[in-house]
Formats: structure tokens, sequence, C-alpha cells
């Protein structure tokens, strides 16, 4: 019963989270993740309806679109306590999309529609033999996607105070299997949980040009509390064994935490040539102590449980930089600093949560006036960390590595 738990923890958590320290991480605009995944005081198109609705009114031009895609290749292995044993993370290719379209009826009042596929991965544990690998009683693979839908109105007071807001409206699939051990039977079962949820939330931000070329911006994403329902949970058991793990159907609560951006940016030069911004983000984690599910069919091996996870909550550090070469090119850097919120007592494969250093680049090309190609680059490593998954004494080390090439297009008018 603790093992399936666990399980149920990992589904609920994966349907709406992707990867990183606290598995979070935001890839909602090529632009953005160039310059250290900064964005909360910027304007500078349609991205910042999700990054900051109350810069909306901010963009200069009526009509203003983006859109774009990642491609996440991940590595990652485990090696056990005190066992010369290890096991590698395949990764297949996920491509998280956005896609963003503002409009200006007036000078002041923007209007728009965000929509992210920002969370989303597929992945399984393996070794040498397949199958077997030690950890197949937490996780074997796993399937997920998650998409967003914001419509935002935002206004602006005289070109220095904007306030915006969005209604959030968030759905989520989840695909996975994990191995059952049996006991007095030969072989392990195996237990497939499929299901999705949705439920809405709120985005609402400020922004203040209080002098010429800075830019101050606060936003404000609510916690949104993703219910799964009535989830498939199928078991694969000997006939002997069948009453006891019954095709099922599984209720599932996990909330979404909230989080608070705050940034500052800068632009100066001739013709506003270098702009340099930082955020910092700060991750309601600790909202999320426990989880509880419930089988609706329960027997001796199945019923109603709660798991604690006791995640703390975290701030998370970013700097960007960008450099206009001429009207035609401009370039980017930036990185930032992610901590785990999972505690060393509770690190598992199935969300390894390492404490992530990200490092950025990227350029956009212009070609004629108002329509941008861009593209970016982001490495995330993870630090080597040992924890033990303390309800199953689950001991080993922990690392992993990203790399997320992205491209997009813009257009303003």
């Amino acid at each position: 019963m603790r093992r399936i738990t666990v399980l149920l923890l990992f589904v609920c958590l994966a349907a709406t989270t992707s990867f990183g320290g606290g598995y979070q991480v935001s890839l909602h605009g090529v632009r953005n993740i160039g310059m250290g995944l900064i964005g909360t005081s910027l304007s500078y198109d349609a991205t910042t309806l999700f990054n900051n609705p109350g810069g909306a009114a901010f963009v200069n031009e009526k009509w203003s679109f983006s859109a774009g895609v990642s491609l996440i290749f991940a590595r990652g292995t485990f090696q056990a306590k005190d066992v010369n044993y290890q096991a590698n993370l395949k990764h297949e290719l996920n491509t998280p999309f956005y896609f963003y379209a503002a409009f200006k009826p007036t000078k002041n009042l923007s209007v728009g529609i965000a929509v992210n596929a920002p969370y989303g991965n597929r992945l399984t544990w393996k070794d040498d033999v397949g199958e077997n690998w030690k950890g197949r009683y937490l996780i074997k693979d796993i399937s997920f996607k998650a998409i967003t839908y914001q419509p935002t109105i935002s206004y602006k007071f005289k070109d220095i105070f904007g306030i915006g807001v969005g209604l959030v409206y968030a759905t989520g699939t989840v695909d996975m299997n994990k191995s059952i051990p049996l006991q007095g039977a030969t072989g392990d079962g195996n237990l497939h949980v499929k299901g999705s949820t949705s439920n809405f939330g709120f985005n609402a931000g400020i922004m203040i040009h209080p002098d010429k070329g800075w830019s101050i911006g606060i936003d404000y994403r609510s916690k949104i509390e993703m219910s799964v329902k009535g989830a498939d949970a199928t078991f694969t058991v000997p006939q002997s064994l069948s009453t006891n793990f019954p095709n099922n159907k599984v209720d599932v609560m996990l909330p979404l935490p909230a989080n608070l951006d705050v940034g500052l940016s800068y632009e100066f030069g001739k013709n506003k040539q270098w702009l340099i911004g930082m955020n910092f983000c700060y991750v309601f984690w600790g909202t999320y102590d426990s989880l509880v599910f419930d089988f609706q069919t329960k027997t001796a091996a199945i019923g109603r449980t709660a798991t604690p996870a006791l995640y703390t909550s975290q701030l998370i550090e970013r700097i960007g930089a960008q450099y206009n070469i001429n009207k035609m090119i401009a370039v980017r850097v930036g990185g930032y600093y992610d901590p785990s919120p999972v505690s060393t007592s509770y690190l598992n494969p199935q969300t390894p949560s390492l404490n992530e250093i990200g490092l950025t680049c990227g350029f956009s090309v212009y070609p004629i006036k108002g329509f941008s190609i861009d593209a970016s680059f982001l490495y995330l490593m993870g630090a080597k960390r040992e924890g033990t998954y303390s309800p199953d004494n689950f001991a080993g080390t922990y690392r992993t590595g990203f790399s997320i090439p992205g491209i997009g297009l813009s257009y303003s008018f």
C-alpha cells in the first residue's frame, strides 16, 4: 500500500509540473529564455501576458503575436548506495510550446490570450537488465503533459503604471506504470494509471516605469488545486491475487504552488542598445505537505492514504542581459539558480529534484520591421545529490542534466 501511495504522489505531480529544482522551469518565451528566464519587468511583446499581465498595456504596437517551441533533451543517472549498481534515465524528446496574441483597442488598454504547454515529459528508468531496475517499485515509466489557457486584460495609467489580470484554465493528463512486489508469486505485478484533470487559477501583475529606462514588475500566479477524479488504475497480477488488486478508479488532489515574481530591468546606451535585468521568484512549495488519495474500491491491499511530502518554499534568482548589435540582430545571455524543495529524506527516482544551475544564451534576427526570428539555448545542470527515500529505504546518488534549444517567431504591428 505504501508503494502505491508513492506512485500516486508522482502521478499528480507529474500531471502539472516538469523538471528542475522542484520540477518547475518556465519555458514561456524564447527571448526570455535567452536572458536567464527573466521577464517580469519586460514588455516588448505579447509574452508579457504570461510573465506579467500588468505589462501588456505597455506594448507599443496595436497587435502583437509570439509563438515558439522548445526541445527538451535530458540525461540522468542513479548510483545505488554501498552497491555497485547504476541505472540511467531514458528520456524521449518533449516539445513544450507557447502562443500569445495581444490587441490594444485603445492606447492604454490591452486584451489578449496566452496558451502554453509548459509542462510535459516522457521518461523511463533503465539499467543493463532493462525492466528489472532496482527502483521499479517506485517508478518504471511516465508520460504526461499539461496545457494552460489564459485570457488577459491590462490597463496603464500615463505610461507609468500598469495593472493586469488573467484567468488561468489548466488541463493535464498522465499515463504511468510501476511494478508491484507480490508475496508468494513468481515475478512482479504491474500498476498502470491513466487520468486527466483541470481547474482554474489566476495571474495578476503590476508594472511601473519610475524613470527613463527603468522598469519594475511584480507578478503573482495563484495556487491551483489539481484534482484527478476517477483516474483509471489497472492492475496486472496473477488471477489468485486479483481480489486484492481489482481494476479500480482513484481520486487524487495536489495543490500547484503559487509563485510571486519581482523583476527589475534597465535599458541604456544609444537607442537603448543595452538591457540588463534580474528576477526573484518565490515558489510557495511549503503549501505542499502531504498528498491524500482514495481508491474507490478498497481491499486489504489498497484504500485511502496520506503520504507526507514536506516540501519547503524556495527562492529562484535569475539574471540576464541583451545587446542590440544593430537594427537587425540582438544577442542575449543569462543564468539562474533553482534550489530543490525536496528534503534529502524524501529524494527518489520519481522526482530526482536537485539544486539546479541554468545557463542561457540566445539571439534574434529582425529581417523586416516588427518581425523577429528568435532562438535560445538553456543548459540546466543538476548538482550531484545523495539521498534516501525513507519510506522504502531506497538510497543512492542522483545526477541530471538538460539541454534545451528553442525557436520562436514574433510579429507586432
